[in-house]
């Protein structure tokens, strides 16, 4: 057949930054500080989500919701409560692809190419891909899944 299931994968890009860039991301992140990004966003279509902030909210909606739908409240909760983590995870932003926080390939590899230039150029530190195969994506520690009720 000749199709493999890696074809199917979706991928999103994060990207780290500079800690003097860090809030300004969160704030306005279409302001001038951020203008060579900003392009780059522009012409993919794309967005900025720090992945503190998308903790942050996901906690929040369990809780208003009641946690029991949310497998990943207790992990994720931990998470933005423990300081180490909550500054690494501060520095690292989500991009969306006309909104979609996941994406074909052919999108995120044109994305990682035109973001590659600004990668230690005061603008982005680092950049990282993550697809959604489950092999290539770690499951939270064993205390923090939620049991199915009996």
């Amino acid at each position: 057949m000749g199709c493999t299931m890696s074809a199917e994968w979706q991928y999103q890009l994060r990207i780290y930054l500079p800690d003097d860039l860090v809030e300004v991301a969160r704030a306005n992140p279409d302001g001038s500080a951020l203008a060579p990004l900003g392009d780059v966003l522009a012409k993919h279509r794309a967005s900025l989500k720090c992945q503190f902030d998308a903790f942050a909210d996901y906690v929040a909606e369990a809780e208003r919701h009641g946690v029991t739908g949310f497998p990943l409240y207790a992990w994720t909760k931990a998470t933005i409560e423990d300081p180490i983590k909550r500054a690494k995870h501060l520095k690292a932003f989500a991009l969306r692809v006309n909104g979609e926080e996941i994406y074909g390939k052919a999108e995120a590899d044109a994305l990682e190419a035109d973001l590659q230039p600004l990668i230690g150029a005061g603008v982005i530190e680092r950049m990282s891909k993550h697809d959604t195969n489950p092999a290539n994506n770690p499951q939270p520690p064993e205390q923090y899944r939620q049991r199915p009720a009996p």
